[in-house]
């Protein structure tokens, strides 16, 4: 039997046209935001609420998929990502945008712990890493087709925002009729703070802190330099659909060697990479190849922590350290914009990739002193 079963890949199907509507959003709001002459820092305040409804959607998410279920739950954030899409366009105001950016990040939350869970509870101990990748290609995909199409068609606000709220609300149609994974009440629920005390997946943990400060970033203001540096919104797409493409070429070989010489060693290895890519990014000479080492790096770090965390846990726990680490992933990337954002105010705009070679380099070295200590797993399947 296959392990892409009808309801996965219909379920897959739905998150790439919804991975769309959210990439070309989370480039235009900065760049819409700087078009109207707002402050760097309030841009970055802006692009903290999403994340910040990233952090409360994940707390919400266990209690939305028991109470409804994970075909509804999906269902139900879908809507409110279109509405707060559509609630862009009622006035550009830096409290209103706050608003609807903290709204948009909630629904997004919900979607990806309900994806997330609905795939690893619906595959085995041997097929889990398969719907992972699977899930993974598939985000990043949706990605760059987002950032692609910003050089095709008109990037104004009013253009864009009702083809946004229509791909999401056409995000439903493939699920709609196929019940995407177990209803929430048919297991017992755990909750998600025991997950992130546990001592053996603390790096794993930090990982994902780590990873969302480096994406964060990345996501919330890379446009924002790159717009600063006077390239047009249809270039910034390019620039972007380069740093994720990336990440895309990245995914299985990582993976690969992340199984077979172990999670420890490749955590040292991308982390590495991902200081090396930051710092060539303070010459303008070396661009491409310093997006594209900084994005194979960068975007691959997540699965792997998470790999690392998800492995010292049962199997009717995957769901709350799912959560746990969705959650520590939320806190990396509400802190690295707003606070990267003031310093990038303050100072000049290549303070960006000084910060993520910074919070790279702290990790590192956990990885380094921590690394004796620490089991390092592998793939046992």
């Amino acid at each position: 039997m296959s392990v892409y079963s009808r309801p996965v890949v219909m379920l897959l199907t739905g998150l790439l046209s919804l991975t769309i509507a959210i990439a070309v959003l989370n480039t235009l709001v900065p760049l819409w935001l700087s078009h109207e002459s707002m402050p760097t820092w309030q841009i970055g305040l802006v692009g903290s609420s999403y994340f910040t409804g990233n952090f409360v959607g994940t707390l919400l998410a266990g209690v939305l998929i028991k109470w409804v279920g994970f075909n509804r739950s999906y269902h139900y954030a879908c809507l409110l990502f279109a509405a707060a899409t559509l609630g862009l366009a009622i006035t550009v105001e830096f409290n209103a945008w706050l608003v609807c950016r903290f709204i948009a990040g909630v629904a997004c939350a919900l979607i990806w712990v309900v994806v997330e869970s609905a795939l690893m509870r619906s595959g085995t101990v041997r097929t889990r890493g398969q719907l992972l990748a699977a899930y993974m290609m598939t985000y990043y995909m949706g990605t760059v087709i987002g950032q692609l199409l910003l050089s095709g068609v008109s990037t104004a606000l009013l253009a864009v925002l009702p083809w946004a709220a229509a791909l999401t609300i056409a995000a439903i149609m493939p699920v709609l009729f196929h019940r995407i994974g177990a209803q929430g009440t048919e297991a017992p629920r755990i909750a998600i703070w025991p997950m992130l005390r546990r001592r053996n997946a603390r790096l794993g943990i930090n990982g994902c802190i780590i990873s969302g400060v480096v994406l964060g970033s990345l996501y919330g203001l890379l446009p924002l330099f790159l717009s600063h540096q006077g390239l047009s919104d249809g270039n910034v797409g390019y620039w972007m659909a380069l740093l994720v493409s990336a990440g895309i070429l990245g995914q299985w070989p990582i993976g690969r060697l992340a199984d077979r010489y172990g999670r420890l060693m490749v955590l040292r290895v991308q982390i590495f990479m991902v200081i090396v890519g930051s710092l060539s990014m303070l010459s303008n000479d070396a661009m491409a190849p310093a997006l594209f080492v900084l994005g194979c790096s960068g975007f691959t770090l997540y699965p792997v922590a998470m790999a690392w965390a998800c492995e010292q846990v049962d199997a009717q726990e995957l769901v709350a350290m799912n959560q746990a680490l969705l959650l520590s992933y939320t806190v990396g990337s509400l802190v690295g914009p707003s606070a990267t954002a003031m310093l990038m105010q303050r100072y000049s705009d290549p303070v960006l990739f000084v910060m993520i070679a910074c919070v790279a380099l702290v990790y590192l070295a956990m990885l380094l002193r921590k690394g004796n200590h620490h089991h390092t797993p592998v793939t046992t399947a």
